[in-house]
């Protein structure tokens, strides 16, 4: 199969690098040997490479360059934040909430912590896969010491009010704030997750065109984690390890890639999932999870299902021409889990197999769905045919 023939449409699992990314990449592996922490003139070097790609993602974000650690990607960033936080908390307290339809590294994390004696209680959703607020406000405990709900939901790309969440919690100091931005950025407008009371973010660079392998975490100057890696005293004494330093700097550059044209970007995709959608909808048996409300979604997902037809047939069905799109997030797909988020939403078991997620990015085009939407219809009649 020739790379023009297929159709990828799973981009929420993990995206295409950029090949201005990728020369980025080779170019510093190639013309940078030095190691940042060494004294001569090759470590002066790569010191300073490392610091202007910092600096370019923490203008980019808004932020100081200080308050941007780099870590391997989202799944480092999370279990960082919550055992960081376990640990340098865990005088003052033993309960954090999560959404009940965070990444599994965020929900595996907690319960890694509950069998350490944390008390981890989840806050529950409503049927559009939204926390519920008051919910949320009720579990708040005096010996809290962690909230993480994600920005943009992974499965159904639901967009979670985290300025509603933050402005609740100024009236916990105490009480540190993550925020899984990795299906968020570039996805909805920087401000609406990155909010002043939001402690830590996570974000990792496969997401949008960059290395895999090497993401961030904006930390909020003034707030404190214990370190998971020892050693060197790398990342402000944070995170020790020599830099991955072409990674870092393929990741600077696929940021500001992503913000080139962001909005034309953001509504190209919006044109893809409505046109999909639209299609879809004519067909009686189709679900949608993902909501319909534009204001409460992010662009880039649709997540759906065709009554009596497990997610994996439909997958495989349309991987047969060439179309690829996935059951659930691709960090637990061969674990043989359901969809988290759908569980949360309590969506029927029957109804939530059917479940699958159609994930775009920009390089997408109206041409590409319309085959979907072809061959979509092309085996309907003969999926429901052998179920």
């Amino acid at each position: 199969m020739r790379l023009e023939e297929r159709i990828y449409f799973d981009n929420s699992a993990t995206t295409k690098i950029h090949p201005e990314v990728a020369q980025a990449y080779i170019k510093t592996s190639e013309q940078i040997m030095g190691n940042p922490s060494s004294l001569h003139q090759l470590g002066s070097q790569a010191s300073l490479l490392l610091r202007k790609a910092r600096l370019q993602i923490a203008e980019t974000m808004g932020c100081q360059p200080n308050e941007i650690f780099f870590t391997s990607g989202g799944t480092e960033g999370d279990n960082w934040v919550l055992k960081g936080t376990a640990i340098e908390k865990r005088r003052y307290g033993k309960h954090m909430l999560i959404s009940a339809i965070e990444h599994p590294a965020i929900k595996e994390t907690a319960a890694q912590l509950r069998e350490l004696g944390f008390e981890i209680d989840e806050i529950p959703v409503t049927k559009e896969g939204i926390i519920d607020i008051e919910a949320f406000q009720s579990l708040l405990r005096e010996d809290t010491i962690l909230v993480s709900v994600m920005a943009v939901n992974n499965e159904i790309g639901t967009i979670q009010p985290i300025a509603q969440v933050a402005e609740i919690l100024e009236s916990y100091p105490q009480i540190h704030f993550h925020v899984d931005a990795v299906q968020a950025i570039g996805q909805i407008p920087t401000k609406d997750y990155l909010v002043p009371r939001v402690d830590f973010a996570t974000f990792s660079a496969h997401k949008f065109h960059g290395p895999r392998g090497i993401g961030f975490i904006y930390w909020k100057e003034g707030r404190r984690l214990a370190p998971l890696l020892t050693g060197g005293g790398q990342e402000q004494n944070q995170r020790s390890g020599t830099e991955n330093l072409p990674a870092i700097v393929g990741m600077a550059k696929a940021l500001r890639l992503l913000f080139t044209n962001n909005q034309e970007k953001r509504q190209h995709e919006r044109e893809l999932q409505q046109t999909l959608r639209q299609a879809l909808s004519e067909y009686q048996d189709v679900h949608f999870f993902t909501p319909a409300d534009e204001t409460i979604t992010a662009p880039h997902i649709l997540c759906f299902g065709l009554e009596g037809i497990r997610g994996e047939v439909l997958v495989h069905a349309l991987e047969q021409q060439h179309i690829f799109i996935s059951t659930t997030s691709a960090c637990s797909s061969k674990k043989d889990l359901k969809m988290n988020t759908l569980q949360a939403m309590k969506v029927p078991e029957d109804i939530a197999d059917t479940a699958v997620r159609v994930s775009f990015c920009a390089e997408n085009t109206l041409s590409e769905v319309h085959k979907m939407i072809q061959a979509f219809a092309l085996y309907h009649h003969r999926l429901k045919d052998h179920s």
